[in-house]
């Protein structure tokens, strides 16, 4: 091919190329285009880039609002005893504490006897004394007056036992000078002794006096002998220390 053909190709070559692009510019579908190109190969992995930059730290949020509160779950298993621990130290050994009442129940109780030798007085305002003492640990009685003296307050029984000989008897139980009670035994010249017993309740309070008195002069019929004897008997049955703090 002469020179001039070559320069007329390649100058039609490059006119086709340009009418192509502008018709692929402004898509003028009127032309016909071409058949698909083979697709070319896949490109080789580029290098990693390089590291960006930090980035900034964000503002802190509002707290959020609290949840729902959650089922209870179910109840667990008993776990095993565990072992016991050891024995601790004594603790320090504390003041003495002051000294208590005795707690004793009140007691009063006497019993005396009238001696052989002894002379009854006649009526008056004389006690009989019943000299011979069987009992009388609280020495509430005094044998030498006949008097019995309270001491505890409370209910008291009272009683006497009289051997009746040679006379009527008659005696009155006494209480600060008034009778509490009157006794009475006929005697008719009977060859062997009679008896007389009487006693009764009454409510006392520390001073107060108890004892026997004979009522009557003609009726002093009190007798005493080894094998018979006649008694004053005397005893708290119970107290009005009730409520304090050692006998309630």
């Amino acid at each position: 091919m002469s020179p001039s053909e070559k320069w007329s190709l390649s100058l039609l070559i490059l006119l086709l190329a340009s009418v192509s692009h502008e018709l692929d510019d402004n898509k003028i579908p009127s032309l016909c285009s071409g058949s698909p190109g083979i697709p070319g190969s896949p490109g080789m992995h580029g290098s990693p880039g390089a590291p960006g930059r930090d980035g900034r730290d964000g503002r802190d949020a509002q707290a959020g609002a609290p949840g729902e509160k959650g089922d209870r779950g179910e109840t667990g298993q008993t776990g095993s005893r565990g072992l016991t621990g050891d024995h601790g130290d004594p603790g320090p050994k504390g003041e003495q504490g002051k000294d208590g009442e005795c707690a004793v129940a009140p007691k009063s109780a006497f019993s005396a006897k009238l001696s052989e030798a002894r002379a009854v007085p006649v009526a008056g305002s004389d006690a009989i004394r019943f000299d011979r003492i069987v009992l009388n640990e609280q020495g509430d009685y005094n044998a030498e007056t006949g008097v019995f003296t309270c001491r505890v307050p409370g209910v008291y029984y009272f009683s006497v036992h009289a051997t009746v000989y040679r006379a009527s008897l008659q005696f009155d139980l006494m209480k600060n000078g008034f009778a509490l009670a009157s006794y009475f035994q006929f005697f008719g010249n009977w060859s062997k002794p009679a008896s007389l017993s009487g006693g009764t309740l009454t409510h006392l309070i520390p001073g107060d006096k108890v004892w026997v008195q004979m009522a009557l002069g003609e009726y002093n019929g009190f007798y005493s002998s080894p094998k018979t004897d006649s008694t004053f008997t005397g005893f708290l049955v119970y107290s009005d220390w009730k409520n304090s703090a050692v006998f309630a």
